[in-house]
C-alpha cells in the first residue's frame, strides 16, 4: 500500500470518528454502556463479597475474575451487539443519502481504502468502550489479584466479536441508502445468529453453534483461545470488508 493511500485511510478513519463524537448519539451510547456496566460489575462485585466465605471453604474456588470480570464482558458483548447497528447504519447508507457518496468513490483512491478507513475509525470507538470495561476490571486491583490471562483472553475475544459487528453492519450498509433500513437489517441478522446459538445451547455439538458469534466468544470468555474460533472471526471479518469492497467498486463502475 503507497502512503498516500494509507493516508487517505487514516483520513477517511479520521473523519468517521469526527463525524462520530460530534454527534450526541455517540456520548449517549458511552454513558449509557459506562451506566449498564458499572451496574453489573457492582451487582456481581456485592454477590461475590457475600459469598466469599463460603468459597474460602471449597478446593480451588473461583476468583474475583471469574465470578465478576468474566461476566460483565460477557454482558458488554450482548450489549454491543445490540447498539453496533446503531454506529454502523450510517457509514455507506447515511453517505448516499446525502448524496455524498458518489464524491467518495470517485476519489482517486481504492474502495478497500474507503472501507477500511471507516472500519478502522468505527474500531476505535469500539475500543473506546472496551477501555472502560477493562478500566473497571482493573480497579478490582485494589482489593486483590486478578487473573490477567483471562482479563487478556476476554479484551482479545471482544475486540473480534466488535470486528465481526463492524463488517457486518458496513456490509449491510452499502446495500441500503437509508440508515434506518442498514441498522435493522444488521440488527435481525445479529439478532438471528445470537437466536442461533441460544436454541443449540442445549445440544453443545450442534452444527447450527459454528455459526454463531456469541458461541466463537465463550472461549475467549473462559480464558480459553481456540485456533478455531480465531479462524471463524478472521474469515467473518474478511468476507464482510471484501463484500463491501465489492458492492462498492460495483457502484463506481455503473457510475
Amino acid at each position: 500500500m503507497s502512503r498516500y493511500l494509507f493516508d487517505a485511510m487514516i483520513a477517511i478513519a479520521r473523519k468517521e470518528l469526527k463525524i462520530l463524537f460530534s454527534s450526541p448519539l455517540a456520548w449517549v451510547i458511552l454513558a449509557l454502556m459506562q451506566c449498564v456496566l458499572t451496574w453489573i460489575f457492582l451487582a456481581h462485585l456485592d454477590i461475590f463479597l457475600k459469598i466469599q466465605p463460603q468459597l474460602v471453604k471449597i478446593a480451588n474456588p473461583p476468583g474475583a475474575t471469574e465470578f465478576i470480570i468474566a461476566p460483565l464482558f460477557a454482558m458488554a458483548a450482548v450489549v454491543l451487539l445490540m447498539i453496533s447497528p446503531l454506529l454502523t447504519a450510517r457509514l455507506i447508507a447515511g453517505e448516499r443519502r446525502s448524496h455524498t457518496l458518489t464524491f467518495l468513490v470517485s476519489a482517486p483512491i481504492s474502495m478497500a481504502d474507503i472501507v477500511l478507513g471507516k472500519f478502522l475509525g468505527l474500531m476505535f470507538f469500539f475500543s473506546v468502550i472496551i477501555a472502560l470495561v477493562v478500566a473497571l476490571s482493573i480497579s478490582l486491583l485494589a482489593g486483590g489479584s486478578m487473573d490477567v490471562g483471562l482479563l487478556l483472553g476476554n479484551v482479545a475475544g471482544l475486540v473480534l466479536l466488535c470486528a465481526c459487528f463492524a463488517a457486518l453492519g458496513l456490509y449491510i450498509s452499502t446495500l441500503s441508502a437509508q440508515p434506518a433500513t442498514a441498522g435493522a437489517g444488521t440488527l435481525g441478522i445479529l439478532l438471528g445468529l445470537w437466536v442461533i446459538d441460544n436454541v443449540a445451547d442445549d445440544n453443545k455439538d450442534s452444527i447450527m453453534r459454528n455459526f454463531s458469534l456469541l458461541a466463537h466468544y465463550e472461549g475467549f470468555n473462559r480464558g480459553v483461545i481456540d485456533t478455531f474460533d480465531l479462524v471463524y472471526f478472521a474469515l467473518f471479518i474478511v468476507i464482510f470488508l471484501t463484500l463491501s469492497v465489492r458492492r462498492l467498486d460495483r457502484e463506481r463502475i455503473s457510475g
